[in-house]
């Protein structure tokens, strides 16, 4: 039966989590069980972390609809 995940006290907490893991993976030097649940483990993070932004997300444009002043526009990243 799987464990069921703790959830990270904070987005911060679960992005570092996160990067850890990726360097783990990158580094090449795990065995590959090991290297699946890791990679199942940061799917689960980055899936909470995407909620969390989104949540986020809307709660500041429910904030910004009480303003007309204020028209929201869609977030668009700078392309790296």
């Amino acid at each position: 039966m799987p464990k069921k995940a703790e959830q990270p006290a904070s987005f911060e907490t679960a992005l570092k989590e996160l990067e850890h893991i990726v360097s783990r993976l990158e580094s090449g030097e795990l065995p590959l069980e090991e290297a699946l649940n890791e990679f199942e483990h940061g799917v689960r993070l980055a899936r909470q972390g995407q909620q969390t932004l989104q949540q986020a997300e809307q709660r500041v444009q429910i904030l910004l609809n009480d303003d007309d002043a204020s028209p929201l526009a869609p977030f668009t990243p700078d392309a790296e």
